[in-house]
């Protein structure tokens, strides 16, 4: 039943028994990458079939974003026929994915322990909001995570309220987590044939994913707070009012200020001490800002960011998602791509990442819910 697939994880089953956000972006990667892909849903389906609107041809576009290549079973837990097939799928699946609370499937022997007693070498993959401890009964959602991990605290400017990020950030980064786990302990599989439980948790992602932030706390002791586009540690390092837009500038050293500063016809700035190196140009971003804003509305931010970026000083527009698609097309990134044809070709978001040998498949639309599930359900219930 497994499907034929040319990737790097061809031959490899994945049972995911994830809903919403991070586990089904992190199952949609793994079938880019040629893995077989069995989507196991409620009766209701997932939850993100009916977050509308936007919608495609009545479908959640939420839904489609992250769920292509594929195949979908809808499966009562609650109904032991229906927990018996979900059962065999997990016996015979390389990958299991769920997140579920922490020890949610166990009553339907769904759970690590008792998939593993079946499949030795199976890698079991557990996305939480706080772990298997004492926060296994606060369910995870990436808005509680923004607030409770400090990302709110430092979003929004200085004398607002906190801000939430444009996107579920958090889900996105444990789906990412999760994957990577995954590849690493199937290559621990590939050496010794054991297999072994993979647990992410969104605030456990939060914090390493808050970088710098985390680190100005747990190494120098200090507490970041609010600055609305501006950075701690840089200076110029965002938006910076033009002629007409907001213009991202951004000098990540000394070397790229001076050329700014060329490009804005001021090569004085870079000579002055007040702003010779970036310590110092961070110390004085107040007496410096107003310098480099009186240059910048000479042109317009579209026409700054073609002298710049000839200059090889980094900048950009401030574009909506529509303007960010336009500018990796014009980068040859070539962001969309179709999946099925006829009737259900889909446009979706192009993997991120590039392989020159084994590259991204593109194989099945998203699916309709139970849409295999006939086929799945005999392969599952025939004899091995």
């Amino acid at each position: 039943m497994p499907s034929s697939s040319e990737g790097p994880l061809a031959g490899i089953l994945v049972a995911d028994f994830s809903r919403i956000l991070a586990g089904p972006y992190a199952t949609m990667l793994l079938a880019d990458l040629g893995a077989d892909v069995v989507k196991v849903e409620g009766p209701r389906g997932d939850d993100t079939r009916t977050w509308v609107p936007p919608v495609r041809d009545e479908v959640s576009t939420y839904y489609l974003g992250i769920n292509r290549g594929k195949r979908s079973i809808a499966l009562d837990l609650r109904q032991e026929a229906d927990a018996r097939v979900a059962r065999e799928l997990a016996r015979r699946a390389d990958v299991v994915i769920e997140n579920f609370k922490p020890g949610g499937l166990a009553k339907y022997g769904l759970d690590f322990d008792s998939v593993q007693a079946g499949n030795p070498g199976v890698v079991y993959s557990s996305i939480s909001g706080f772990g298997s401890g004492p926060g296994k009964d606060v369910p995870g959602y990436d808005l509680m995570v923004q607030a409770i991990s400090g990302l709110m605290s430092l979003t929004g400017d200085p004398d607002g309220p906190p801000f939430r990020a444009g996107i579920s950030v958090f889900d996105v980064m444990a789906g990412n987590h999760a994957t990577i786990g995954i590849l690493a302990a199937l290559r621990h599989r590939d050496r010794t044939g054991q297999g072994q439980h993979v647990e992410v948790n969104l605030l456990s992602s939060a914090l390493t994913g808050l970088v710098n932030h985390s680190s100005a706390w747990v190494a120098g002791g200090v507490v970041p707070y609010r600055m609305g586009n501006a950075h701690p540690s840089l200076f110029p390092y965002e938006p910076l009012p033009t002629a007409d837009n907001d213009l991202i500038v951004t000098a990540g050293n000394d070397g790229q200020f001076r050329k700014l500063c060329q490009v804005l016809d001021v090569p004085e700035l870079a000579d002055d001490p007040r702003f010779a190196g970036n310590a110092d140009r961070t110390r004085n971003r107040e007496e410096l800002r107003p310098l480099l804003v009186a240059e910048l509305a000479r042109k317009g931010a579209l026409e700054w960011f073609e002298l710049l970026t000839a200059a090889g000083v980094p900048s950009g527009p401030i574009n909506t998602i529509d303007g960010g698609f336009a500018m990796a097309e014009r980068f040859g990134l070539d962001p969309v791509v179709e999946v099925g044809e006829g009737e259900r070709a889909i446009p979706t978001t192009r993997h991120p990442i590039r392989f020159s040998e084994t590259p991204a498949q593109y194989r099945l639309p998203p699916p309709d819910l139970d849409e295999h599930g006939a086929e799945l359900r005999k392969w599952l219930e025939d004899a091995q």
